[in-house]
């Protein structure tokens, strides 16, 4: 109606589509407005390294919500579109299109984008990343035909995308310039958990490795040499070197930038009529009592619920604790609580860690940072517990498992 406020969302992300849910849920009738880059409409993207990769996901599982919701709760819906300006003082935004359209809040989902190689061959046919369901589907494509599969980076997407090439049938050779997948995240001894199953499935991991270049024959990539002359053949390339938070916009609007957005706890910019949630978001945790900027998939679905409500005037902050999950093979793993690679100094396993079967905890000080159970479900809570309760916990019964969690939160601090 005319004379409403428009709120305009810029990424068409699960971030965004949860934003204008909630504020359809909290009675905001004002306009919305989604734009978003891709043709697709919002969808979540872990199916794309795991079920949708592996055609155990459908792609209409994959979407936030059917098309039709857009118009039914009057979402203006703006795809292959994309914001490229802002004009804070104007409060108005500039489009792809040649458009300008004005704003009363803005929030910025404009995620983040992966890393890209910095190799000769990097731009061969047939180099694979991994963000976007196109990048799902050509990559689902080639491990239907590919015998062969080295994969740059043994991180979270690298790992996943292993699991997924294994199940496809191909002979998989993962790169990694540390001495263990995963190491930097998870230290040694979890590392080595991983470091096994993957060998366990036939998975050839050569770490402490550099890659000196991609290898290519008639424009496609045939192979990766490495720094030390050896090759790697290959009929597929797929690089997990990490993402970047896409800030592009909000330093073009002048917004305060430092590895990602900077927002406080009410995902609100250095403007106080902008906000921004997701993987771009480096937002301060109440909690933690610092920023931080957490790339997953829980983050994009509960941040744009407190900044939708902060847009509306409500005295919401987001101090949910950092949690992400991952399935390879025949594991499934969640992981809460935040941790630095070198901000703990005991790691406390409970349960069987050879089995596969286990909980495992980083603690600073005697105090549980953050807990990762493997194969063990219907602890997650109980481990947030005692990450938020940050008292010191009784080692030893931390690591019995005989020692109910819940009898450990309420330890003195």
């Amino acid at each position: 109606m005319a004379g409403d406020p428009t709120y305009l969302i810029a990424g068409a992300s699960l971030a965004g589509a949860k934003t204008a849910q909630t504020l359809r849920e909290e009675g905001f009738q004002g306009r919305i407005v989604l734009i978003g880059q891709e043709s697709e409409p919002p969808y979540e993207r872990p199916p794309l390294s795991k079920g949708y990769l592996l055609g155990t996901t459908s792609r209409g599982e994959i979407y936030v919500h059917p098309q039709p919701w857009y118009g039914e709760h009057q979402v203006d819906l703006r795809l292959g579109t994309a914001v490229t300006g802002i004009d804070p003082a104007r409060h108005e935004v500039s489009l792809s299109d040649g458009s300008r359209i004005g704003y009363a809040k803005l929030l910025l989902a404009t995620g983040s984008s992966p890393r890209r190689l910095q190799l000769p061959g990097a731009d061969l046919d047939g180099v694979h990343y991994l963000r976007r369901v196109g990048d799902s589907d050509r990559l689902k494509a080639a491990l239907q035909s590919a015998s062969r599969v080295a994969i740059i980076g043994a991180g979270w997407i690298g790992l996943e995308t292993a699991a997924a090439a294994r199940a496809a049938g191909a002979e998989v050779t993962v790169l990694e310039s540390a001495p263990l997948p995963l190491l930097r995240v998870l230290g040694r001894q979890a590392a080595e958990v991983f470091a096994g199953l993957h060998r366990e499935h036939g998975v050839y991991l050569a770490c402490g490795v550099q890659v000196a270049e991609i290898l290519g024959r008639g424009g496609q990539a045939v192979g990766v040499r490495l720094a030390d002359g050896s090759r790697i053949d290959a009929d597929a390339v797929i690089a997990g070197i990490g993402i970047t938070p896409n800030v592009e916009l909000a330093l073009a609007g002048g917004l305060e930038v430092d590895n990602g957005v900077r927002v406080d706890e009410h995902l609100r910019t250095s403007d106080a009529d902008i906000y921004a949630a997701g993987d771009v978001a480096n937002a301060f945790h109440p909690l933690l009592g610092r920023h931080i900027r957490v790339e997953h998939w829980a983050n994009a679905l509960y941040q744009p619920q407190v900044a939708a409500r902060a847009m509306l005037g409500q005295d919401v902050a987001y101090d949910r604790l950092p949690y992400f999950f991952t399935d390879q093979y025949d594991l499934g793993m969640e992981y809460s609580g935040y941790v630095e690679p070198d901000g703990y100094d005991q790691v406390i396993f409970r349960g069987d860690v050879e089995a596969r079967q286990f909980i495992a905890f980083w603690l600073r000080g005697g105090r549980v940072l953050a807990g990762m159970n493997v194969n063990i479900w219907d602890v997650n809570d109980a481990i947030q517990d005692l990450v938020r309760a940050g008292g010191r916990v009784d080692t030893s019964a931390l690591g019995d498992a005989e020692t109910p969690l819940g009898s450990l939160a309420g330890a003195a601090p």
